[in-house]
């Protein structure tokens, strides 16, 4: 029997209208016997079950679904771990859409880097009006520290859900963290950075869809998840010991991002907060003049 090497997931909660378009991309691709689809609802409460029940009735025997209790992103991707079979697993949100050839890509990547555990591709940004921007991957910085220190710090490393495929192994360390309900791939993507072996393919895997409802831009969730997912990043578990000196610098920017998600959020006193304690972490948060400049101006507020 032929062995599945690579399992797209997609999580669905509440998106019913781009669903069946990010659907339809997987299965225009999929490869019977290495590759396999598996939908799950996250306890949608609209028309998202409906939406997959048409879906499965067209596409018999193609793809599998599963509907479980709302329990976050997290809680998805950890079932989706459990459920498939594939070497690899891909994440793509039911808002995305898998771009054309990008399995096939997947698969030949994997056949000569078979050391990778996680494979970065580009992708393509679509915004609301339509317009496309490509947004290729550079080179990985050679070693684990500089590969931790790109991602989290420098932002020189960049990886996107639905352009990316991660071998199993790379879990044990650690799964999605089901507390966080925001910025929940960022403690996965450092423990793999940091870990395992990686490769990247510059080659456009995903179609991502900015939006202002996105979970990405949603401040109530990323004011819960706080400064408390750098605990997370830095666990031991996740994080080998000779990398946790990055982790006060880490703290720093988590501070600052808070910062200004509440700064346009119009939440100044919990910016003025989390500015603080950047401050207090760090003094040379006051040469960081994009953040000082705001801050300056929530004191004529």
């Amino acid at each position: 029997m032929t062995e599945t090497l690579i399992s797209v997931v997609i999580p669905a909660y509440n998106y019913s209208q781009t669903l069946p378009r990010a659907v339809e991309s997987v299965l225009a691709q999929l490869i019977d016997g290495r590759t396999e689809l598996l939908v799950i609802d996250d306890g949608s409460t609209d028309t998202t079950p409906d939406v997959i029940e048409t879906l499965l009735a067209k596409h018999v025997g193609r793809f599998r679904a599963l509907r479980k209790t709302n329990g976050g992103l997290s809680s998805v991707r950890n079932l989706g771990i459990e459920e498939t079979s594939g070497r690899y697993l891909v994440f793509l949100d039911a808002d995305d859409e898998m771009a054309p050839g990008a399995l096939a890509a997947m698969i030949q990547h994997i056949a000569s880097n078979p050391e990778s555990r996680l494979v970065i591709g580009g992708h393509w940004s679509v915004f609301v009006d339509g317009k496309r921007s490509l947004q290729t991957v550079k080179p990985l910085p050679a070693t684990a520290r500089q590969r931790v220190r790109g991602y989290l710090l420098d932002k020189t490393v960049s990886i996107s859900n639905g352009a990316c495929a991660m071998h199993r192994d790379v879990f044990a360390p650690g799964n999605y963290p089901e507390h966080l309900r925001n910025v929940e791939d960022i403690p996965v993507f450092a423990q793999v950075l940091a870990r395992f072996p990686c490769s990247v393919l510059d080659q456009p895997l995903a179609l991502i869809y900015k939006h202002a409802d996105s979970m990405r831009h949603d401040l109530t969730q990323s004011l819960a998840a706080g400064t408390g997912m750098v605990c997370e990043v830095f666990s031991y578990a996740r994080m080998p010991e000779e990398l946790h000196d990055l982790r006060q610098a880490f703290f720093v920017q988590r501070c600052l991002s808070l910062f200004r998600d509440c700064y346009v959020g119009g939440e100044y006193v919990l910016a003025r907060k989390f500015y603080l304690q950047a401050l207090r972490a760090d003094w040379r948060t006051l040469t960081r003049w994009s953040y000082t400049r705001k801050a300056a101006r929530l004191l004529f507020r």
